[in-house]
């Protein structure tokens, strides 16, 4: 037996090459990280601000008018929720095609060969294996002295799922994820900064790919303030919109 504790991929080889595969899995919902709060979440906002950056500032060249242009936050989040989900029963279908075991609950290690599974009722099961894949995803990490409340500062997992545009934002960070939600909220509206420790945006990128990104970002109106280290919230700003 395989038990495949997330990385579904993974979970659907085993099970065609003959294994009995339990998957657990925490979230409500099959995908892990990159289907539900990272690769198509985040794409799905850029391919719908950048519909509307394109008929608001682009459109005008080929003689596309509009008296009055608007968009609708609400319903892009909609439209976001309803391609996440549609895929997400995918994958359950997947499962079922090739005979997986879903757990829904948390899963730690009681020794090599056993896992205790925590369930969104309290319940608990133990589950016992030859193998075992883990494939946790990511989470975000905090700064010292910059706590995250999922208001006024918030992780890129809330990024998705703002209600409302801000007038200004300031982004930590210039890796990919950031880079998308910076883009995505530039292009609704928002007064974009970002702030990047190292000496270019996508550290780890090539130097010819990282400086053209910021070409065409800045082109998009995004700033950016480099080899700068963030140190703390100054108070003002924590009641500031």
């Amino acid at each position: 037996m395989v038990a495949a504790l997330v990385g579904y991929v993974c979970a659907i080889k085993a099970a065609q090459l003959s294994k009995k595969v339990a998957y657990i899995e925490m979230r409500e919902r099959l995908g892990g990280t990159c289907l539900n709060v990272g690769c198509i979440p985040s794409k799905t906002l850029l391919h719908s601000s950048h519909k509307y950056f394109e008929a608001s500032k682009h459109f005008a060249e080929y003689g596309i008018e509009f008296k009055e242009l608007s968009f609708s936050l609400e319903k892009m989040q909609a439209r976001k929720e309803k391609v996440v989900n549609y895929l997400g029963k995918g994958i359950e279908g997947l499962f079922r095609k090739n005979k997986i075991s879903y757990i829904n609950g948390f899963a730690s290690f009681i020794d090599q060969n056993t896992v205790k599974i925590k369930q969104k009722d309290g319940n608990t099961e133990n589950i016992r294996a030859q193998n075992f894949v883990i494939a946790t995803g990511s989470e975000h990490i905090s700064l010292p002295s910059i706590s995250i409340d999922e208001e006024k500062i918030v992780s890129s997992t809330w990024a998705l799922a703002l209600k409302t545009t801000p007038k200004k934002m300031i982004v930590l960070g210039a890796g990919v994820i950031w880079l998308e939600m910076a883009s995505v909220w530039s292009r609704l509206g928002s007064e974009v900064t970002i702030v990047e420790y190292a000496d270019k945006i996508l550290a780890t990128a090539d130097a010819d790919i990282s400086k053209e990104m910021q070409k065409i970002l800045e082109k998009q109106g995004l700033k950016f303030i480099l080899q700068t280290k963030a140190l703390k919230l100054p108070k003002p700003l924590l009641g500031s919109p």
